[in-house]
Formats: C-alpha cells, sequence, structure tokens
C-alpha cells in the first residue's frame, strides 16, 4: 500500500501501460484520476477502478489539460503523484516526412507532456513525484522514426531540466523508458496496415535478446517503483524497460 491516500493522476490512462499503472496504483492504496482522449476507454478504465474519476481531454490541446487540473485542484486539493504517459506513434521514411507528421508527434509526446507537468506540479508538496513514459525510441537508431525519436529524446532532454529546477521543491522527476511493449499503440500508427503492424511487431520481437514483447504490468512496476518513496533518493533517472534491447541487442 505504497500510495495509501495519494491522489494519482494519470495522462494517459485509458490504455496500455497507462490504464496497467492507474490499476496498480489503486491496488497499492491510491486514489486515481484519469485523462485520455477517448471517452469509452476512459468509462471502461474508469468503471474498474474504485473510486477513480476520468477526463476527457487530448494532452496537446493545453486548455483543456488546464482544465484538468483545475478541477483536480478543486475537487482534491492536491496531486501527490503524476504519470505523464500520453503518446502517439507516428512512422514515416525521412524522405517523406511532413510538417504535419513532425507537429502531430511533438505536440503530443514533447509539448504536451512537458506543459502537463508545469501544470500539474504546481498542486504538488513536499515528496511530490513525476514520471513521464519515454522510449528506447529516443536512443536507437529505428528506421521511420524521425519524429518520434527526436520528441522522446527531447523529453529526457527537458526532464533533466525540470528535475534539477524542481529538486529544491522535493519533488522528484524521473523517465520510464519501455522497449517494445504488447500495448494497443502498435496498432495506431498511421498509414500502417495490420500486416505492417505484424511485421513490424516480429522485427521487435527479433530484436529484443529476451525474444519477446514486454506486458503493459511489467512497465507498471517500474512506474510504481519510481514513484514511490522506494525511489526517494533518484531523480533525473531513465530507467530502460526493454528485456536488455539497448544495451544487449
Amino acid at each position: 500500500m505504497r500510495f495509501k491516500d495519494k491522489i494519482v493522476l494519470v495522462v494517459g490512462g485509458n490504455s496500455g501501460i497507462g490504464l496497467a499503472s492507474a490499476q496498480a496504483f489503486a491496488a497499492e492504496g491510491a486514489t486515481v484520476r484519469i485523462s485520455g482522449r477517448d471517452q469509452a476507454t476512459i468509462d471502461a478504465a474508469v468503471a474498474g477502478i474504485a473510486g477513480a474519476r476520468g477526463y476527457r481531454a487530448d494532452i496537446a490541446d493545453l486548455d483543456a489539460m488546464e482544465a484538468v487540473i483545475g478541477d483536480i485542484a478543486a475537487q482534491d486539493g492536491r496531486i501527490d503523484t503524476l504519470f505523464v504517459n500520453a503518446g502517439v506513434g507516428g512512422f514515416a521514411p525521412f524522405r517523406d516526412l511532413t510538417p504535419d507528421d513532425w507537429d502531430h508527434v511533438h505536440g503530443v509526446n514533447l509539448r504536451g507532456c512537458v506543459f502537463a507537468i508545469q501544470k500539474a506540479f504546481r498542486l504538488m508538496g513536499r515528496g511530490g513525484s513525476v514520471v513521464a513514459t519515454g522510449s528506447i525510441g529516443g536512443h536507437a537508431f529505428v528506421p521511420g522514426n524521425t519524429a518520434y525519436a527526436a520528441a522522446k529524446g527531447g523529453l529526457y532532454a527537458a526532464l533533466k531540466v525540470i528535475a534539477g529546477e524542481l529538486v529544491g521543491e522535493g519533488i522528484r522527476v524521473n523517465l520510464v523508458s519501455p522497449g517494445p511493449i504488447e500495448t494497443p499503440l502498435l496498432h495506431r500508427n498511421p498509414g500502417m496496415s495490420e500486416a505492417d503492424v505484424e511485421a513490424m511487431r516480429e522485427a521487435m520481437i527479433a530484436a529484443v535478446p529476451m525474444q519477446r514483447m514486454g506486458r503493459a504490468e511489467e512497465v507498471a512496476r517500474a512506474v510504481l517503483f519510481l514513484a514511490s518513496e522506494e525511489a526517494s533518493f533518484i531523480t533525473a533517472a531513465n530507467l530502460f524497460v526493454d528485456g536488455g534491447t539497448l544495451e544487449l541487442g
């Protein structure tokens, strides 16, 4: 019960790693708040988590996220832990990359994440923790990954600065960087058919030393560790949950 009596906001908590983490936070005593873009999956997530409350908000829409934080401030008074998990994929060969592709990926994966943290940390006190979802894609060569790699690599760079600026306020800021994980995000890459997705999935598995995709709950365990008092002397860290892919692949 590491999160008993804690208010936890999971941005992008309606599916995949975010949902697995929201469920794990609740199982350890947290009062969970979830935001996401799809009302149906938000409703399903909230229905399965006792005491949870959900908000429909696109992280790329800064006004919508401001409204979410404002409602939590009014109803709960604080945020103890923020997990920023919202993200989008977007594979395109560099020669075909467009400014719209770039802006779409960065609007969610970098700009949206940074400003969600800016809005939420003001409701945190000493002992507060922020975890954001990075990716090994921000550190490794993946063909067609220019925009995504730049966004995730940029997020890590930004979080190091944010962690340094907030450390004096007693707020820890860390990144968890998954490798290939079996989540619905795999099937949300514009322009990719199911056959393309399956081919990509097989290539991912071949690159993982453990020879399998990771599971959302495996990343969730790392998220909860970084958010908990067990990680009280850890900030500005980037924890890879990738089956050894980055270092051994």
